[in-house]
């Protein structure tokens, strides 16, 4: 049984949450048990099936903003939070 598609938000709603030089705040929840990008009191929310180990729910987040922006994952960089739920993306558009 294929997954379900994942929803985004649109990609221009995910632009104006970022500041002027093209950070985005993100809320993240690793090792949920589904996929998906939303837009929650101004903070954009990521779920990802990934565990927080060596990296991979970091990449799963990237990966996820990139395809709700509808851009290559190598113009999203994680700034800030590594090994926090809160982290700070920056965007190259």
């Amino acid at each position: 049984m294929p997954r379900p598609a994942i929803d985004l938000p649109p990609a221009a709603t995910v632009r104006a949450l970022a500041d002027g030089e093209g950070r985005l705040a993100v809320r993240v929840t690793p090792g949920a048990r589904s996929q998906g990008v939303e837009i929650s009191d101004g903070q954009l929310l990521v779920k990802t099936r990934a565990k927080p180990q060596d990296g991979a729910a970091n990449e799963a987040v990237i990966g996820l903003v990139a395809k709700a922006l509808g851009c290559a994952a190598s113009r999203v960089i994680l700034l800030r939070g590594a090994t926090s739920r809160e982290k700070v993306l920056r965007i190259d558009l």
